[in-house]
């Protein structure tokens, strides 16, 4: 019998992850990673932690279906792969997205090294997206909720991992997961779905860098787009490209973040307008098949996770790094957010936004 580690959060998808599994015939470990301590959250160390509660209804799961479980203590990679990443990146005037990070050096690095160890065949989490096999290698498509795809943030995935991977959950819509998991009496069936950065419960991220780094941001120029100095910021950690709440300035108009210059300490101010723009450098790119393509390549492109994916040309200047052109001008594109890059519902590759370019 083939055997799988199930990661297991304490949500309700990955709770029928594993029990789908099970039905499948594999014999199941459960596991969850216990990613950060209170203090890294900026949550004070003598309340009972948010993830010690998603531990015990992982470990209630786990009981009802009969299958062993483990929590791996991994709060010292966590911090290091993907906090003190996410930290360094807004430091530098780009808009991380950690699940990313924590997707490719935790659930599947770390957690395949732990499937070695134990000699698991598999390992299982509630991902929302689908692997196909075909006589080509396998391919990492969008799940069948396009609501809940989570696509986006598997782009790293490499053709041996997905070798090793089940998404149980991708051809599921998620009322079916839930129907599901109340008909299993799992204590989480109607659990809500986390929406927040998991360090980050409170959504103030920048008191987080802050804790984290030692470092108080520097106040610094808001000027417009011919430079001209139109207010005082309160450190460029608190902004990011395309945000319109929270400046605390008047222009006679509605003011939006569109750029950060960071040498210069500076926040620059425009128009909704001004934030469009066609062309931008992509690098890091992991493509999915393998090798990435010779030639140019006409994709369906989304430059954040809820994007919705626009037309454009793909051209390799080398091995990882890609110049990304829309064929329509998209709006806040972001460096230190993903591109992602789709043939109709099957996943391409992806990489880091760099910058952006002139057309």
């Amino acid at each position: 019998m083939k055997t799988a580690l199930i990661a297991m959060s304490g949500g309700v998808d990955s709770s029928i992850a594993a029990y789908l599994t099970q039905q499948a015939g594999y014999s199941c470990i459960g596991c969850t990673m216990k990613l950060y301590e209170n203090a890294d959250a900026n949550i004070p160390r003598e309340n009972t932690c948010c993830s010690l509660d998603d531990i015990e209804d992982a470990r209630s799961v786990a009981f009802r279906l009969d299958m062993p479980y483990y929590v791996f203590q991994m709060t010292d990679l966590f911090r290091e792969k993907v906090i003190r990443k996410f930290c360094d990146a807004y430091c530098a005037g780009r808009t991380p997205n950690p699940c990313i990070d924590c997707n490719r050096y935790l659930k599947f690095e770390a957690l395949l090294a732990r499937a070695d160890a134990l000699h698991c065949d598999k390992i299982v989490t509630g991902h929302y997206a689908r692997i196909e096999e075909t006589d080509r290698g396998y391919l990492l498509k969008k799940a069948a909720d396009p609501a809940k795809d989570q696509s986006y943030v598997l782009y790293m995935l490499t053709q041996a991992q997905l070798a090793r991977i089940l998404f149980p959950l991708g051809g599921l819509q998620k009322q079916q997961v839930r129907a599901l998991a109340e008909a299993q009496g799992f204590v989480n069936a109607h659990k809500h779905d986390s929406q927040d950065i998991c360090f980050v419960p409170d959504g103030d991220y920048a008191r987080v860098i802050e804790t984290q780094t030692g470092i108080t941001p520097e106040p610094g120029d808001f000027v417009d787009l011919q430079g001209n100095v139109i207010g005082r910021h309160d450190g460029l950690i608190h902004y990011t490209v395309g945000q319109r709440r929270g400046l605390g300035i008047a222009i006679g108009k509605p003011a939006y973040v569109c750029g950060l210059d960071v040498p210069g300490n500076r926040v620059v101010i425009g128009e909704n307008a001004d934030l469009f723009r066609r062309a931008c450098i992509v690098t890091g790119i992991n493509w999915i098949s393998g090798e990435p393509p010779q030639e140019p390549v006409r994709c369906e492109a989304k430059i954040r996770y809820r994007h919705p994916g626009q037309p454009a040309l793909l051209e390799f200047t080398d091995s990882d790094t890609a110049r990304l052109t829309f064929d329509a001008p998209q709006r806040a594109i972001t460096a230190g957010q993903a591109a992602v890059f789709y043939d109709g519902d099957t996943v391409l590759g992806g990489g880091e936004i760099l910058r952006t370019e002139n057309e």
